[in-house]
Formats: C-alpha cells, structure tokens, sequence
C-alpha cells in the first residue's frame, strides 16, 4: 500500500528538479544577458567619444524622427502642411508690416505669406534686440535676396549668410547644423550677430562693417551703402503709411 506513495514522492522531486534547473538556466541566460548589453552599451560610448561626429548623426537623426512623429501625427492629418510652413496671411499683420511685407514681396518676387511670416519675426526680434526690423530685413535682402537656401561660400548659408563653423554652439540649440536653412532660425542667429556687432562698435554703420567682415561679400566697398539705402526704403514706407493712417478723413459738404 505504501507503494503508490512512493510513487508520487519521486515524481514530486523529479518535478522540484525540474523547476529548480530551469530558475537556475533563466538567471543564468539574464546574467549573460545583461552582461552582453552592458558590453554593447559601453561600446557605443567609448564610438561616441572616438568619434564626435556619430553622436551628432545620432542627435540629428533622433531630432528628425521626433519632429516627424510630431509632424506626421493625427495633428497633421487637420491641417496638412499649413503648420509646418513659414507662411502668415498678411491681414494679420499691422498696416506698417503689411506694408513693408508687400514691397518687399513685389521688388524680390516672393509669395507674400513667407514675407509676411519672416516680417513678423522681424518685428519681434527687434523688439528684444533693439536693431531695427527694417534693418535686419535690409541685411537679408542685400545677403540672400531672400532666400532661404542661399549659399554664397562654404560656410555662409540661409537668409542672412550666417557663417555656420562660428556658430555652431547657437545652431545646436535649435536642432543643430541643419536649421541653419530654416528662415526663421537664421533670421534669429543672424539678428543676434548684428545686435553683437553694433553694440561693440557703437554705430549701426561700424556694425554694419563688421558684419560684413563674415559676409561673403566683404570685399565689397558699397556693402554698408546698399543695406543702408534698403534700410531707409522701407523706413519710409512705414512713415508714409504712418502718415496715412493719420490724416483726417474728408467729409462730404453736400448736403441732402
């Protein structure tokens, strides 16, 4: 009668052998499992640190594929494309912008929307910096005409030819070397250049001067002359749409 007893106690201990090797084989294979991945993990550092310009790839490229998931997300779906571009309708901008964004649309043959946009921007990183819009807007018309790929050397690129080796440290706090072509970055890295330049020297003229030292255009003498003369055209579009807007509206003397 003790002989089935006998049996289950053998199978019970045969079973706790079982499971007692496989808990062993599973923290086995973890352990080299974890030891495997810290290998990989520290060779990809000490690549990195080898090789600085792999962990910029790798920035960039993680950098890119957020921007899409954001870009390409349910979000993009209810308005495709508008969000993504540089563009503004013009009626939301102020007589005096619209004015300014409208001649410089007409003379450099650009949609006006883009200006629009890149007017703004104008406006409001002059009022932090303390350069005039018209004189940063000068500046991008005499460097690029506008547009946003220009590439006049090896290093100066975008809508006010930034020089793109001495500011890398300011391109890398706006996704890197590439948004360097994105209009409105460059028009911030540009404007924070020229508000350096003229608070050194004292004078937007010197400023100006200097400026044109990283300009591919350095060699030329009316460099000044011609971003001054742009600078004051649009200064008196805004006067004369100034003086427009205040003069008395004439009433009629007929009489029903």
């Amino acid at each position: 009668m003790a002989k089935p007893n006998t049996q289950a106690a053998s199978w019970g201990q045969i079973a706790q052998s079982i499971a007692s090797d496989i808990r062993a084989g599973f923290v086995e294979i973890t352990r080299h499992g974890m030891a495997a991945l810290g290998m990989a993990v520290i060779a990809v550092v000490i690549l990195f640190v080898a090789r600085p310009g792999l962990q910029t790839a790798a920035n960039e490229f993680l950098l890119g594929w957020i921007q899409s998931q954001q870009h390409d997300g349910p979000a993009a779906a209810v308005g495709p494309g508008a969000s993504r571009s540089t563009a503004l309708a013009t009626q939301a901008l102020t007589p005096e912008q619209r004015s300014v964004a409208l001649w410089l649309s007409r003379k450099y043959r650009i949609s006006a929307e883009p200006m629009a946009a890149l007017v703004t921007e104008a406006w409001s990183v002059g009022e932090l910096s303390q350069v005039p819009p018209t004189l940063i807007l000068a500046v991008i018309a005499v460097e690029s005409n506008f547009n946003p790929f220009a590439q006049r050397s090896d290093n100066n690129r975008g809508l006010m030819q930034i020089d793109s080796p001495s500011q890398q440290d300011t391109l890398s706090r706006f996704g890197g070397p590439l948004s360097v072509f994105d209009p409105l970055t460059n028009l911030r890295v540009g404007s924070r250049v020229l508000q350096g330049f003229i608070q050194q020297t004292g004078s937007i003229e010197d400023g100006l001067r200097a400026y044109a030292q990283t300009s591919p255009q350095a060699a030329d003498s009316t460099y000044t002359e011609r971003v001054l003369s742009e600078h004051k055209q649009l200064e008196r579009l805004i006067q004369t749409q100034a003086t427009a807007a205040s003069a008395p509206i004439p009433t009629s003397v007929k009489r029903l």
